[in-house]
């Protein structure tokens, strides 16, 4: 079934999925106050779906993020990818 813009129920799943991946990571990395390994989010250097590391509200410029180690492209994804406020 797929509603008026063409998006189907496993497609909103999955999209709902991400989003609780991604923020029980970010909880977790805050509670350790340790930044998580790149492998643990599925960091990947490239967008997805639009989404990329300096949307979101870990970054931190030029090229790092909050809660995930190592350089981070601006253009990178991981699964802990918060869209930023306003």
């Amino acid at each position: 079934m797929q509603n008026r813009n063409g998006a189907s129920r496993r497609d909103m799943l999955r999209s709902g999925m991400m989003i609780v991946a991604g923020a029980t990571v970010a909880s977790t990395a805050r509670a350790q106050d340790e930044k998580i390994a790149q492998e643990l989010v599925q960091y990947q250097n490239e967008p997805k779906d639009g989404q990329k590391c300096n949307m979101c509200a870990q970054w931190v410029d030029p090229n790092a993020c909050k809660i995930v180690a190592g350089k981070i492209s601006p253009n990178g994804y991981c699964v802990a990818y918060a869209p930023k406020e306003g």
